[in-house]
């Protein structure tokens, strides 16, 4: 279970005009968007997972938190908590912070963009990225055109596909939206996520162990 949570979440990542519009705060130019979703495996609510995207000029800062209880006969088999600070500038991460703890491990993932490189350090090492690197940022539509992104709970720049697969009807919360969907593929990870016609984040959902089913839902 550890290992398949890691995966779907591999950003952690790091909000949808139609569905939750966007507030305009303190002036024009800063404007602020949330996703919140509901985390189901199958049937069953496990958790939630939240973005807050803040826009100020041409700076993005983006806030993800994310906690999940998975139960068996009463007890807590399975606890993921995790929690991301990421500053985009256009289409390219600047900054990141983000800590997470699966199940007991725990991570914690840094990086700043810098000269014509992005300086990564995690847990465990510290390494030198291209300048323009992208995390597993659903929110963003443009990920779908990249042939690499990075997971922020890990720090592993990953090789990723993809796709789409099909035009349909999607119910989000009570409305019928034509969406698109997309799926994502990279290592241990098999992702579909759907998007309205004006490229807003509506869901997500993928097959985990044991065939059981998880899956993002707005709120």
């Amino acid at each position: 279970m550890s290992k398949l949570f890691r995966a779907i979440l591999a950003a952690v990542a790091t909000a949808t005009a139609a569905i939750a519009p966007a507030a305009i705060l303190e002036a024009p130019e800063r404007q602020t968007r949330e996703w919140n979703f509901r985390v189901l495996l199958d049937d069953s609510e496990i958790g939630y997972h939240r973005f807050e995207l803040v826009q100020e000029e041409d700076r993005q800062r983006v806030t993800t938190e994310a906690e999940f209880r998975v139960g068996f006969l009463f007890i807590t088999a399975y606890r993921y908590e995790h929690v991301n600070e990421e500053t985009w500038r256009g289409n390219c991460l600047s900054q990141i912070d983000a800590r997470t703890d699966d199940n007991g491990r725990e991570f914690e993932v840094r990086g700043l963009q810098q000269d014509n490189a992005f300086a990564l350090m995690t847990s465990e090492d510290s390494t030198e990225l291209d300048a323009c690197v992208k995390t597993f940022a659903y929110w963003n539509p443009s990920i779908l055109k990249e042939d690499r992104l990075l997971n922020s709970q890990t720090g592993e720049l990953l090789p990723v596909t993809v796709e789409e697969i099909s035009r349909e009807t999607l119910a989000v919360k009570g409305e019928e939206i034509p969406a698109v969907r997309y799926r994502l593929q990279a290592r241990n990870l098999e992702l579909d996520i759907w998007y309205s016609y004006d490229e807003q984040w509506l869901a997500l959902e993928s097959i985990v162990k044991g065939g059981r089913k998880l899956r993002y839902e707005l709120t």
